[in-house]
Order: C-alpha cells, then structure tokens, then sequence
C-alpha cells in the first residue's frame, strides 16, 4: 500500500461522513497517474501554489492601489488569510483540510490588476463579460502551464468558481471557503481602513460591536467559532442568524464608508482609463502580447478574450510599466 492509500483510508476512519473524500474525488479533465505520495486535494494545493498566477497575486491589489506602506493587504495576503481561516474551520468539523485549503488558494487567481476596478472595467470592454470567479477557473483550466492549465480535480474547480456569494459550492469544504472570504476581507478590510485613517473602530457601529466584538481578533473569533459551534456534525456550514445578520450589516457598511469611500477609491478612475487604454492598444496590435497569446488567436480564441486574459493576468505594477512604455514618451538619448 502507498503513502496516499494509507492516507486515503486515515481519511476514512478520521473525517465527518459528510467530508468530501480524497478517493472519492469526481476526478480531473484529463486522467494521468496518481502520485505515490499526495491525495488528490493536496497535489491540487501544491499545483496552485507553484503556479505563476497564484505568485502574481502578491502584487494585486486588495483594496488600497498599490499602496507605499509595507503592512496594508494584497491579494496574496488576502489569499493566506481566507486559507487560514478555512484551514480552522474545516479541521475543528473532521472535513477535508486539503481540499479547502486548495479552493482557498485558488479562489482569487483571477483577479485583475486594480483590484475590483479593474475587474469593473474588464466587464465592461470584454464580449461576455468578465467576473473573477469565472476567471479564476478559466487559468487552471487553460491558461496557466503555457495553455495546458493544473488539471485540478472537479471539487476544487467547483469551490473556485461558486466562492462569490450569489453561488454554492457543491462539498462543505467549498461552503466554507466561501464564508471564509468574506470573513477575511471584512475583518482585514477594517484594519487596513484603521491603518489609512479612513475609518477608526469606534465608527463601527455598536450594534454589530456588541454581536462581533470591538476589534479584529474578536471579530475573527466570534465569527469563526459560530460557523464551528452551529455546523458541527451536520450536512451543511451554517452560522447563526444573529451573527450572520450583523456579519452582513458590517459588510454594507464596509461597501458604504469604505469601498465606494472617494478618499480610498480617487485614483480607480485613472486605474480603469489606463486598462481600457491597454485594452484598447492590444486588439489594435495583438501582436505585441506574449507568444501564448498570440498562439491562443491563431487557434480560434476569440481577441478580446484574448487580451482580457492578458490583462487580467497582469499585476499593478506591471500593467503600469505597459501603459507607460506605449503612451508615455521618454526622454530623448544619443
């Protein structure tokens, strides 16, 4: 018997019945060998961690535009805090760790650059739209390994792209990443608005203060501990309806005093024109995107997916060196 058998029957004696079982994975797009050592969840976690998307996310946006200071979010520190925060939940409920843990790394891979500005604009130039989710998934299936894509398993595919609020992922460890989001972003989204001096924590409201708690760590734990207390041995994640009213009472507030607060959003509109600039030089000269690219065209992809995909890969900082290169002139040089 391997390493992954005798872990894969470990699963078996030590998860919730309601667990989604390594062995009992709906499999992959493509089949290929199984590995002696890893079960198939965690071979997805190490595939999206080694990817070059999940790198990049290190220089996107979370909230604030490339910020200067050292400690605000991005979307890779995002990324670790939701697969933390998974990582708990699902280990305190005996479901799979690895799998959650994969859908959480994986869930944002297909951020744009600007953050949700970003994301806004590409919607609006791109035939069929853009949102992150779907994104997301098109990378591991397509895009990332030169156009072959991970090859992830079907349960982390599904986390992925149903992660948004207005979907439903199909395993519990799914549902968890889910929660698990918005709990991240809430909470960290406050300490990085404390930190900006836009918001300061006696402007929260009291009626969610009395519910949460009054500072982060109390907020992580309440919310965090009710998904565990009301889940635990049942089919389903759930968490109270107290605190998941005032969870959603402090995520509109978050939406009203912060994310559309001018002072934290006055630089997305030069963020959004310089993406529709971009947008607009690279269906005009497809050529100057990178090989795979242009390979993508030439074998039918339609171009403004193409340069959707494109785009949306890049990071802030890059997608500022490329407007600059072909819309700012440089000083002349002998």
């Amino acid at each position: 018997m391997t390493i992954r058998e005798e872990m894969e029957v470990r699963e078996h004696q030590i998860l919730s019945p309601y667990a989604a079982f390594s062995d009992k994975s709906r499999g992959r797009q493509r089949e290929e060998e199984t590995c002696d050592i890893r079960p198939v969840y965690q071979r997805d976690r190490d595939r999206i961690l080694h990817s070059r998307a999940f790198r990049r996310l290190k220089n996107k946006t979370q909230v604030f535009l490339t910020p200067k200071g050292d400690h605000y979010r991005t979307r890779m520190s995002h990324t670790l805090e939701v697969s933390q925060n998974a990582r708990t939940i699902a280990k305190a409920l005996r479901l799979n760790e690895d799998l959650a843990e994969a859908i959480a790394l994986g869930h944002d891979l297909g951020h744009t650059p600007f953050g949700h500005a970003g994301e806004y604009m590409l919607n609006s130039l791109c035939e069929g739209g853009f949102q992150h989710n779907k994104q997301s998934v098109r990378i591991v299936e397509v895009l990332e390994k030169h156009g072959n894509g991970l090859n992830l398993t079907w349960e982390v595919r599904d986390g992925i792209l149903n992660h948004k609020m207005s979907s439903m992922p199909s395993t519990l460890e799914g549902r968890i990443v889910r929660l698990s989001d918005k709990i991240a972003y809430i909470n960290h989204d406050v300490d990085d608005a404390i930190r900006a001096k836009i918001l300061c924590e006696e402007d929260i409201p009291k009626e969610y203060q009395e519910i949460l708690g009054t500072n982060v760590r109390m907020r992580l734990n309440t919310l965090i501990h009710n998904i565990i207390t009301n889940s635990m041995g049942k089919e389903d994640i759930y968490m109270s309806p107290e605190v998941e009213a005032a969870m959603k009472g402090l995520r509109q507030y978050m939406f009203k005093n912060l994310y559309n607060n001018p002072k934290a959003k006055h630089e997305e509109t030069k963020a959004e024109e310089l993406l529709e600039r971009l947008f607009d030089y690279y269906r005009r000269r497809p050529e100057k995107m990178p090989q795979q690219y242009t390979d993508m065209i030439r074998m039918g992809e339609r171009l403004d997916r193409t340069v959707c995909d494109y785009i949306a890969g890049m990071t802030d900082q890059y997608a500022i060196a490329k407007f600059n290169e072909y819309y700012v002139p440089v000083q002349w040089q002998v």
